[in-house]
């Protein structure tokens, strides 16, 4: 009798899970779904493009719930050189095409996702007060200028155009014992502003954005390379849409202008 009474009760319960229909498909509903995860997007960017990205991150992020843009500013050769050693990244974004091509050239970036997102220029800033009276970078030469901030040219692409300049005129060798290397352009315009060089060579985007220096020159076009910014997915990127959306965010209407009001071109 027992085994009959317990076969019976196995039946009842048989019948009665499979009136209930088969498991839904919303059954986990309270678990996200892959594309309505949030996404953490690591962009690594010049540090040129500090206050710019800063100035857009809140309202990107409001546009795309689902996505928080995190950021690491530095020079552009530093930050593709932790990229090469497999820092976690989504997105490169440079101050020069040559910082690009490297990763390009390991097969580290997604080629078809590079883009050119942004421009700028070149000037020489000093302090607002008590600063160099000079007009031109062919003036740096003046005995009262003994200390002269630029970025390193062996990993910051402002440094790289400062050279060409300097170069062109034919007065790095000159000036070599007066100059002041910064690790990113925006470690130079410290030191201006600090009084720690008499004048700096900086983005005009940087000087834009400090109310402590004024610009004394643009340099000519002509003395160094065009200054094009350079935007591509990581290779290795979790979320290379993401990625791909906000690069394309860049070059949107609505991009272009938040860069341009930090002195972008």
């Amino acid at each position: 009798m027992k085994k009959i009474s317990l076969i019976l009760t196995a039946a009842i319960l048989f019948i009665l899970a499979s009136c209930s229909g088969p498991t839904s498909p919303n059954a986990t509903a309270d678990k996200p779904q892959a594309e309505n995860e949030s996404v953490e997007l690591m962009v690594l960017a010049a540090a040129s493009l500090t206050d710019a990205l800063n100035s857009l991150k809140s309202s990107y992020e409001e546009k795309h719930p689902g996505v928080k843009l995190t950021y690491s500013f530095g020079s552009s050769g530093k930050l593709a050189q932790q990229i090469e050693q497999g820092a976690p990244a989504d997105l490169f974004l440079s101050a020069s095409q040559a910082d690009m091509d490297k990763l390009a050239e390991k097969q580290l970036i997604v080629p078809e996702t590079r883009v050119d997102f942004s421009g700028n220029s070149l000037v020489l800033v000093t302090a607002k007060e008590n600063g160099a009276a000079i007009s031109s970078f062919e003036e740096l030469t003046d005995s009262s200028l003994q200390h002269i901030a630029v970025g390193a040219p062996e990993s910051v692409p402002a440094g790289r155009y400062t050279k060409e300049v300097l170069d062109n005129l034919k007065l790095w060798d000159s000036l070599s014992d007066r100059l002041v290397f910064g690790s990113d352009v925006r470690q130079v315009l410290t030191f201006v502003e600090a009084g720690n060089a008499e004048v700096g060579v900086v983005y005009s985007s940087d000087a834009a954005t400090s109310e402590k220096v004024k610009v004394l020159a643009e340099a000519k076009e002509d003395l160094h390379k065009p200054i094009v910014y350079p935007g591509a997915v990581v290779r290795d990127s979790a979320h290379a849409e993401a990625a791909k959306q906000f690069l394309s965010y860049l070059t949107s209407e609505a991009g272009k202008n938040a860069l341009q009001e930090y002195g972008f071109r």
